[in-house]
């Protein structure tokens, strides 16, 4: 057992049981594990809780706990499991697009994606963008549509960046952009600061939780509005705004497990 990341936990934690050695089916299986057993969200942002990268407190709070977290915890953890299993590991900046559909409008660089080299090639793997986590690595290739188990995917390169796209509403669009400029700790630090402090950070004004089906489904909570997203981008909606439907929905659909009582606000005060 590792002082810091229990292998055997965390695989117990995802519910996978293959090969351990690093291959591309081996990072196709793990990413996929992951993102269908191990929420994105926000939570601790609203609840006033530090957000803390350390391995111990990744591996504390999203295995033992069985809490999840948003990208710098979990590709965070990727980052750790991934590098114990003998894969080469760079975790990159990116600038989240989701929503902003304009590229002129400059954006803060407070995403976290990892580059894994296998056997010479570069692949991109990214368990933490919230209902646009990926559910298979992506070949570091432009311009080449790439199927994963829940939507289509590929990459551009346009003013020497990478854009990640899915394709969502009949269209190409993007998730977010990256230069493969590597993200150490200390960077990291800082933008998890700003994304878990700053009043303008979205993770401060909203309850954001997402996670992947193992049937090609995904299910969102985004605010008091519960949301089903079918594989073909059909989507179910519900109210869960009445006292005790929150908890509850957070248990039932994501496994999150909060204290009967807890009290979750936002947007959070400056």
């Amino acid at each position: 057992m590792d002082a810091v990341i229990d292998l055997d936990g965390y695989f117990r934690r995802i519910g996978y049981t293959g090969s351990r050695v690093p291959t591309v089916a081996v990072l196709h299986a793990i990413t996929r594990a992951h993102a269908e057993a191990i929420p994105f969200e926000n939570l601790d942002v609203l609840l006033g809780h530090p957000i803390e990268l350390a391995p111990a407190a990744l591996y504390r709070k999203l295995v033992v706990e069985r809490r999840g977290g948003y990208c710098f915890e979990q590709n965070g953890l990727l980052l750790e499991v991934l590098t114990r299993l003998g894969f080469l590991v760079r975790p990159l900046s990116a600038r989240v697009r989701l929503g902003t559909a304009d590229r002129s409008i400059d954006l803060p660089r407070t995403h976290l994606v990892l580059e894994v080299s296998v056997d010479g090639a570069a692949w991109i793997t990214d368990v933490g963008v919230g209902s646009a986590s990926l559910t298979a690595a992506l070949r570091l290739v432009a311009d080449v549509e790439q199927s994963t188990p829940h939507e289509p995917r590929r990459l551009v390169r346009a003013d020497g960046r990478w854009y990640h796209q899915i394709w969502r509403g009949g269209a190409w669009v993007d998730v977010y952009e990256f230069t493969g400029e590597v993200m150490p700790l200390i960077d990291r630090t800082l933008a998890n600061w700003y994304t878990s402090t700053h009043p303008q950070s979205k993770f401060r004004r909203d309850l954001l939780v997402a996670l992947a089906r193992r049937d090609g489904r995904r299910v969102a909570l985004h605010g008091h509005e519960l949301s089903f997203y079918a594989h073909t981008g059909a989507a179910e909606h519900r109210d869960v705004s009445a006292p005790g439907q929150l908890l509850a929905a957070l248990r039932d659909e994501f496994g999150i497990e909060l204290p009967a009582g807890t009290r979750i606000r936002w947007p959070l005060a400056a």
